[in-house]
């Protein structure tokens, strides 16, 4: 397998150190297109990007990034119950590192390595964004070093995909270069799984920029680049020297890493107080009822799938709501609700209602001439409902196994 090196040699990349004191005349050089320093570090100089966000600063139509801070409960504790790791609401938030990664591709493996990586955390009440740049693909044990330094207060991550690619991607940089792992023993919030969760009913994308339009309501300025273009203007300056076209790569890192913290603090709300006028859809109302119904917390699960039905959902959505809520009244114990749910849906046309009120009857009540008229409703339903073959058959045999042993039991 070609190394590194190799790989860079072939697209005309001169690789090693270029002395310092000649970059700083270049006027491409990237000290002269990003606001940075260079930090020094045991295994030598690293280049490094500041930028402060203010105490007000609101990513969207959303809070302050910094309300984290003057929360009076704790804001991640159902979030740490989710995730199965308390670490995550007994740690105050300025422990916490909002991390995102710029890599040489996604393949993975010692072949591909971060050279942008940025960093953001609460000081005081500021939120502090630092970027560690790779200016040449030589001087990565210093960024690694230098990135050290700025994660030493924290102790837990905050990612976009991070488990699966970013965490891993810098253990192996880390360990190939022989230099401890800082975040090893790092509580880990991953937000992709939570956002696949929350909004996958509701949205047709859960990448992160898309969640940053649609539900934090911002748009990105004019000089963002896609991310997909981002290996390869890398590759151009590595080649030319050229960082001009760098501005936009950072751009895009900054609003990531400042999209998760936004994202997060929203989603936060969302779940402390999900009737508190942040949450509008019905569907995602349905969604946090799924979720608080998953951590066992019932009562407000019903409460939730109720409001999503009173906004008004689709067909599909609203059969799908009326079987989770009438399903979750079954084991709260709540039958006369979940009757009334689903005659509400029998008379929209929903098969699975009639069925249930057909098995209420007959199991419950011990009414089978009642369970009897119910199951040939579903039947009738199913008859007449535009469905693919094969869910028809589904439902006609089940129906029809019950009319059997009904009309057995009334003596019929």
């Amino acid at each position: 397998m070609p190394s590194l090196s190799d790989k860079l040699k072939s697209l005309g990349v001169k690789v090693g150190a270029v002395d310092l004191s000649q970059r700083k005349t270049e006027q491409t050089s990237i000290d002269l297109i990003i606001n940075g320093s260079y930090v020094n570090t045991p295994r030598g100089d690293a280049f490094v990007a500041e930028k402060i966000f203010a105490r007000d600063y609101s990513h969207g139509q959303n809070a302050p990034l910094s309300s984290f801070l003057f929360s009076s409960s704790s804001p991640l504790a159902l979030i740490s119950q989710w995730a199965n790791d308390s670490r995550i609401t007994e740690l105050p938030m300025n422990k916490f590192a909002f991390l995102d990664t710029e890599t040489s591709g996604l393949s993975g493996g010692t072949g591909t390595y971060a050279f942008l990586v940025g960093v953001g955390r609460f000081v005081d009440d500021r939120f502090v964004l630092q970027q560690f740049f790779l200016r040449d693909p030589s001087e990565e044990p210093a960024m690694l070093e230098a990135l050290i330094q700025f994660l030493a207060p924290c102790e837990a991550l905050v990612t976009f995909n991070g488990k699966s690619f970013d965490a891993p991607l810098l253990t192996t940089r880390y360990k190939l270069h022989r230099i401890p792992v800082p975040f090893k023993n790092y509580a880990h919030l991953d937000l992709l799984p939570l956002a696949r969760r929350l909004w996958r009913d509701r949205l047709p994308s859960r990448a992160l920029k898309y969640l940053e339009e649609h539900v934090l309501n911002f748009t990105r300025a004019s000089e963002e680049v896609p991310g997909y273009e981002i290996p390869w203007l890398y590759f151009d300056y590595l080649r030319t020297r050229d960082a001009r076209p760098l501005g936009g790569v950072f751009y895009h890192n900054a609003m990531d890493v400042a999209a998760m913290a936004a994202l997060l603090n929203h989603v936060s709300e969302m779940i402390a107080d999900p009737h508190g006028g942040c949450v509008e859809h019905g569907l995602d109302f349905v969604a946090l009822g799924k979720l608080f119904e998953d951590l066992n917390r019932w009562d407000e699960a019903a409460r939730l799938f109720e409001r999503g039905l009173e906004t008004g959902l689709a067909e599909s959505d609203f059969e799908m709501a009326v079987r989770r809520l009438s399903a979750l009244q079954k084991k709260r114990g709540d039958v006369e609700q979940a009757l009334r749910l689903w005659r509400q849906a029998a008379k929209k046309g929903h098969i699975y209602a009639h069925i249930e009120l057909a098995k209420y009857y007959e199991h419950k009540q011990r009414d089978a001439k009642s369970a009897l008229k119910w199951a040939k409703s579903a039947r009738q339903e199913a008859e007449r409902a535009e469905l693919p073959a094969y869910i028809r058959k589904h439902w006609l045999a089940e129906i029809d196994h019950r009319l059997a042993r009904l009309e057995r039991k009334a003596g019929l």
